[in-house]
């Protein structure tokens, strides 16, 4: 039998990958959130159809479903939720493959991080939210 070191303490870095993988999203959907008419200014400006409701789902995923995965709320659906939505904001915003060096490069950084995000989002769906979760009571 294989002894995993870092097994008796599963729920403590389950919640500390819950706080890690969010806290990005905490502090951008507040940004957001606060300076919505922004917001919404720079969904136009990158094309996206109804500007005002795309700033809305931004606002809401980022901030509030964030703050859900945070304290472990409805954990798993929303991480797969979260899949989609970062998916999204990777094909929209990211879209590094249309653009030239600087910025395509920068772009590229940010596509890739939002894979890596949808990777850790996905073993949270499966894994779950431990026991230090609303959920987990």
């Amino acid at each position: 039998m294989r002894y995993n070191l870092f097994e008796n303490q599963r729920n403590e870095i389950i919640l500390l990958a819950r706080i890690l993988l969010m806290i990005l999203f905490i502090i951008s959907g507040w940004s957001k959130l606060t300076n919505f008419d922004g917001t919404a200014t720079y969904m136009s400006s990158l094309g996206v159809p109804m500007p005002m409701v795309a700033a809305g789902i931004a606002v809401v995923m980022e901030f509030f479903v964030a703050i859900a995965i945070v304290v472990g709320f409805y954990t798993r659906p929303l991480a797969f939720l979260f899949v989609l939505f970062v998916l999204g904001t990777a094909l929209i915003g990211h879209h590094f493959w249309t653009m030239v060096d600087p910025e395509r490069a920068a772009n590229m950084t940010q596509y890739f991080k939002n894979l890596s995000i949808m990777g850790g989002m996905l073993l949270l769906g499966i894994t779950g939210p431990g026991k230090y979760s609303i959920d987990g009571r």
